[in-house]
Order: structure tokens, then C-alpha cells, then sequence
């Protein structure tokens, strides 16, 4: 992203020559410059009109070389532009100050008489990173906006998340929900599916109706066709009396069929004959009861390849799968990963940076109940408010440091993944292998700003 032409430099500079010497060398590379002599004259043009970037001298005062001009100058700037790139320019350097100084944000902090090819360098740098955080910014402000749409316009059932592909899978499930269509929904287990199938309920113009939930994996083969339809009494050995089934607990709302693939052929035949009449009988009985009946399904098993292998119905997969709706793994989601830790995590506790270095590292073959499992366990594990990596109980990665981190990491290469963690430090660092710290220390060295 090159620094767009015509930008604006405000040079604040007592001495007329600097003033011309850096407009005129501006000049020539297609920047505009502005000039102000004095902190005031310089603070009020900050007001009157818009500037990118600016270059201020450190000292005003005839036979001041103590830099304290500069620094209050620095310290007005950005109190009324946080955001605002400054440079500091000076023939009289104190290391002292400088480290200070760009501690508290400023960008560089140059010696005179300057190098113009380094100077014009920082200029560009200086630009280009103010677009990418606009860039940043503006995109920040649409998720905000979007999110608080959703959920303004929505029952999200308490759902915990930030990530864009979580959205998309939010904005798909309210999307639908007030259609009168199967919904099947797939994913890994532990993903969140459930969590996305009572979201589509909520938002549905049955949501006053029940929600009933079949768990087709946790029964034995033989009993899921008593579980959907009901038995009458006598039926099977052990069936004293008449019991209900599913779909008739579920007639006026939603039937909620998880890990759908374990549905024997037999279920399979009369779930499909459900699906298409709203009709069934009970286990043991010829008479033919009527539903109206929302079904959801979810499975974690790949029904194509079940299908080729003759274990799933075709005709069925089809009636299930007229919306599907993919719930990305943990791993696909980074963004969710910390607020969903601090959502699990006990009230009091804290994640010191060691542990989100840990959590944001690991891969998450257990996906969100393994995130909730292993919060819970860390904060009974952990003796203080603050939870530690060991507490986490998760595959060691050690932290890089300044000290043994890739030197050979760029300004670019930050910047890249700060764009890609949307400005979330911590999420960067993690990608980069670096500590918080470390990241912020290089982003300081590099003239980087914070989002």
C-alpha cells in the first residue's frame, strides 16, 4: 500500500532555513508542506486543517538545548491526535529522551542535520502505516457496527464470539431461521453446533414452541425409532405403557437431531417419510399421528461419502440438507479464541500473557469444549488471580524474547499480521512467535503505532 500523493507535512521548525530546506525537498517527491514557527502557531494549524504526518523541532528558544519545548510540544500533539505520526527532530540528541519520547509514541527521533534518504524513508514508512491503520480502523468500526446489528436485531442465545467467520455463520443461521426448511448443520463436535441450531429456534416463527433435542449417537440402534416416533404399550419387551416420541414432544416447534449419521436404515426410511408427509405411527401401532415439525440436524460425518457407501440415505440427505450450515473448527476461528477463555474463565481470574501466548499457539482438536474444559480446569489449578501457560495444562511452546526472537523479523512482517489479527496484539504476536512485549518493543523500534 504506497502512501497516497499530496499528503500533507506539518513542519514545526523556529529556523526559517530547516523550513524551506524540508518543503523544498518534500516538494519533490509530491508531498504537501506546511509550515509553523512557534508550538502555538503549529497547534493551531493542527486545528484548522487536516495533517498525516508531522516533523517538529525539539528546541524553540535561542540557547535551549534541554529538548523540553519538544516534549511538551510532543505531549500536545498527541493529546489532541492520539493517532497522529510525529517526528522528532533535533541537533541536540539526548538518548535519554528519545527512548522516553518514542515510548510515548512518537514515531522517530532523528539527529540534524538529517539524512534526506533515511528521512524521506521514515516519511514513507510513516504514511503507508497511517493508511494501513485507517485501513484497520475503518474495518474495526464495520465489524463493531455489523456485530451490533446482529445483535440488536437478534437472539443470539448468549453466543461468545468475534471472529468474521463466526459472523458468517450467524448471519446465515438468522437468515434462515424464519424459513420453514430443514437446516442441517455440520461441523467437528465440540465446535458449537448446538449452539447454532438453538440460534436458528430462537429466531424462527416457531420459537415459542418447543425445542427438543435427540441425541441420535448416545442411543443404542434399536431404540432411536422409539426416541423419534413413540411406542405403544407392549411393543417391545419392557414397553409397559404408551410413551411419546420426539416428534410429537416437538409438534409446534423444532426437533433438533444431532449426529444425524448414526441413524439406522431403518429410522432413516421413516424419518424421510416424516419429513415429507408430517405423518408417523408409534412403535407397535398402525394408527398414523399428524405434526408440524421444524427439524434441524447436525452431524460432525461426512453424509456424501456415507451415501457412497451405501449407510445413509440419498433421498434423506437431501430433504435434511436444504440450508446447510458449516460451524468452522476453533483453529479457523482465532478471534473467538480469547473471549471465549475469559467467558469460561472464573470471575476474579486473569490470563497472564504466558497463557495467551499458550491458548492462541494451540491447535484445538477439541474445539470449543476443549477451550471450555481446559478454562475450567485452569482456574482451579492456578493459586492466584492471575492464570498462568502451566496452569492451562496445554503442550508447552516456549515464549520467544527479544533475545532469541527472529531478528530478521520487518516492519512489513508486522504490519502484515497486525492487518490479519486486525490490530489484536496479542493475536500478531502469537503468529509472529513473539511474546506481547517483544512485539510492542519492535513495533516501538520500527516507528510502528499501537493499534
Amino acid at each position: 500500500m504506497p502512501p497516497s500523493p499530496n499528503a500533507t507535512l506539518l513542519v514545526i521548525d523556529d529556523n526559517p532555513s530547516v523550513a524551506a530546506a524540508l518543503e523544498v525537498l518534500f516538494s519533490l517527491h509530491d508531498y504537501r508542506t506546511v509550515c509553523a514557527s512557534s508550538p502555538e502557531e503549529g497547534l493551531a494549524l493542527l486545528r484548522r486543517q487536516p495533517v498525516d504526518l508531522v516533523i517538529q523541532d525539539m528546541n524553540f528558544t535561542e540557547d535551549t538545548t534541554s529538548g523540553e519545548e519538544g516534549e511538551a510540544l510532543f505531549k500536545a500533539i498527541r493529546a489532541e491526535h492520539p493517532d497522529l505520526p510525529v517526528i522528532l527532530l533535533t541537533a541536540w540528541t539526548h538518548l535519554a529522551s528519545a527512548v522516553d519520547l518514542v515510548k510515548a509514541g512518537a514515531a522517530d527521533y532523528l539527529a540534524k542535520p538529517w539524512d534526506d534518504r533515511k528521512l524521506l524513508a521514515t516519511v514513507a514508512n510513516l504514511l503507508e502505516l497511517g493508511q494501513a491503520s485507517r485501513a484497520l480502523a475503518q474495518c474495526a468500526s464495520r465489524d463493531q457496527r455489523q456485530r451490533k446489528d446482529l445483535e440488536a436485531q437478534f437472539d443470539l442465545c448468549g453466543l461468545v464470539w468475534a471472529d468474521p467467520a463466526m459472523e458468517r455463520v450467524l448471519c446465515l443461521a438468522t437468515q434462515v431461521a424464519r424459513a420453514d426448511v430443514p437446516v442441517l448443520v455440520t461441523g467437528p463436535n465440540g465446535a458449537g453446533k448446538d449452539k447454532v441450531a438453538a440460534i436458528v429456534q430462537a429466531n424462527s416463527s416457531v420459537k415459542d414452541g418447543p425445542f427438543v433435542t435427540l441425541n441420535c449417537g448416545a442411543l443404542p440402534s434399536e431404540l432411536i425409532e422409539a426416541e423419534l416416533f413413540g411406542t405403544e404399550a407392549g411393543a417391545y419387551t419392557g414397553a409397559g405403557k404408551a410413551r411419546e416420541g420426539k416428534f410429537q414432544a416437538a409438534d409446534g416447534g423444532t426437533l433438533f437431531l444431532d449426529e444425524i449419521g448414526n441413524l439406522p436404515p431403518e429410522g432413516q426410511m421413516k424419518l424421510l417419510r416424516v419429513l415429507e408427509t408430517g405423518r408417523f405411527s408409534r412403535l407397535g401401532s398402525n394408527r398414523e399421528k399428524q405434526v408440524k415439525v421444524r427439524v434441524i440436524s447436525a452431524t460432525n460425518a461426512d453424509l456424501p461419502a456415507m451415501i457412497r457407501e451405501g449407510r445413509f440415505r440419498e433421498d434423506l440427505y437431501y430433504r435434511l440438507n436444504v440450508i446447510e450450515i458449516r460451524v468452522p473448527p476453533l483453529v479457523e476461528r482465532p478471534r473467538d479464541i480469547l473471549p471465549l477463555a475469559n467467558a469460561f474463565l472464573q470471575p476474579g481470574k486473569t490470563l497472564s500473557d504466558g497463557a495467551v501466548h499458550a491458548l492462541l499457539r494451540h491447535t484445538w482438536p477439541g474445539h470449543v469444549r476443549e477451550l471450555k474444559n481446559v478454562m475450567q480446569r485452569a482456574g482451579l489449578l492456578s493459586a492466584g488471580p492471575e492464570v498462568g501457560a502451566g496452569d492451562l495444562g496445554l503442550p508447552v511452546t516456549p515464549v520467544p524474547t527479544a533475545a532469541n526472537a527472529d531478528p530478521e523479523l520487518d516492519r512489513a512482517s508486522i504490519e502484515q499480521a497486525l492487518a490479519r489479527a486486525s490490530g489484536i496484539v496479542a493475536q500478531a504476536a502469537a503468529e509472529l512467535g513473539l511474546s506481547r512485549q517483544a512485539l510492542y518493543r519492535r513495533m516501538e523500534r520500527l516507528g510502528i503505532a499501537r493499534p
